[in-house]
């Protein structure tokens, strides 16, 4: 049984349907990251999971314990928000030290856990200082070190990093992992950002208009889409989708609009879609410029430079994709120019265009 796990959760807000029949897990000491787009139910799946909302149906299992209906204070655990939520009158020490007051810790205590997370997250020189002295970093740590000088036993962090420029949230993830290894921690990370999703997370979730769609490793995910949803969420620039149909005399090749692609011997069609409307997913570092094999002509329309590789964006007569090529490569095509390319079809999808199942294994 997982750690935490959450069966069949629904929550509504008047009509509004937050979480349908939502279900999600995380084991001990993993870092779960929650992966979805603005409103799609990230939040309130926190918001479940900490006892800050009553679900109308399904349960909230912590290590074999049920916490469906368990009050907030004795949850034990403790929520970073998007918004820092600060004490603008008070210095970081008194800051750190206010859940420990109102819970009522011994002074010496307090001293303690204020010193040693002060130093564990590298604030200790803005100890007496207040909020608006604090950079943008500090005070996300200082928030952090609000949750965890608490010492809970599952720490749920909504978008922390949200409100930080980039270098800064590329510097706190890697001293987000850092914590979560050095304190053998159960984290809840709840995120819209491809990026964070997937260089933090042991296990990534994705949550669509709160329901489940699928969860895995980064690489799982990345490999492995089980819809054109996560085919599209997983991977930058996202995967190529094109309008498809099995090729009526030839069952293993595909009918795109600007020709046919032979699928590998090792794929295997699910031909009980023969007749049906198709999208055919390829990455774009799955497409290569070639006069070898199946080839199609396509047009360069725009380079986007993006340091050591360039996305080339083409088109195929009223058909665009895209495709990823090392700067040195890059250099050698400008826009306007014709050139032959095919599709690594080892690592080519097939969904169905009503579901967006994937059908090709």
């Amino acid at each position: 049984m997982a750690y935490l796990e959450l069966k069949n959760i629904i929550k509504k807000y008047d009509e509004l349907i937050a979480l349908d029949n939502f279900s999600f897990s995380a084991d001990k000491n993993e870092f779960a990251v929650l992966f979805g787009s603005s409103a799609a139910g990230k939040t309130t799946t926190l918001r479940c999971i900490a006892g800050l909302e009553q679900v109308e149906n399904g349960e909230v299992l912590f290590n074999d314990n049920n916490y469906t209906n368990k009050p907030i204070q004795g949850r034990g655990m403790a929520m970073v928000f998007q918004t820092f939520a600060l004490y603008p009158h008070l210095t970081t020490e008194k800051n750190l030290a206010y859940p420990l007051i109102k819970n009522k810790i011994p002074k010496d205590e307090i001293n303690k856990r204020i010193a040693e997370t002060a130093e564990m997250l590298r604030i200790s020189h803005a100890l007496k200082r207040k909020p608006n002295t604090l950079s943008g970093g500090e005070q996300q740590r200082l928030a952090i070190g609000r949750a965890l000088i608490q010492q809970p036993i599952l720490l749920l962090l909504d978008e922390p990093l949200a409100n930080l420029d980039a270098k800064l949230r590329h510097d706190t993830r890697a001293e987000l992992k850092r914590l979560q290894r050095d304190l053998n921690m159960t984290m809840v990370y709840a995120t819209p950002d491809q990026l964070e999703a997937l260089t933090m997370g042991d296990n990534i979730t994705i949550i669509n208009e709160g329901k489940f769609v699928q969860k895995g490793t980064p690489d799982d995910l990345y490999d492995n889409p089980k819809s054109v949803y996560v085919g599209k969420m997983i991977g930058s620039p996202e995967m190529n989708i094109i309008n498809a149909k099995i090729n009526s005399s030839n069952k293993s090749s595909i009918d795109l609009p600007f020709g046919s692609v032979n699928i590998n011997k090792n794929k295997s069609i699910n031909q009980e879609f023969a007749a049906t409307d198709l999208s055919f997913g390829i990455r774009p570092n799955d497409i290569n410029i070639t006069n070898e094999g199946e080839t199609f002509n396509a047009k360069v329309f725009l380079k986007e430079p993006l340091g050591d590789v360039t996305i080339l964006d083409l088109t195929i007569n009223d058909t665009k994709l895209k495709m990823i090529l090392p700067e040195e490569e890059a250099i050698k095509y400008q826009t306007g120019q014709d050139i032959n390319i095919n599709f690594n079809t080892n690592n080519a999808y097939l969904f169905t265009s009503d579901t967006g199942v994937n059908i090709l294994s």
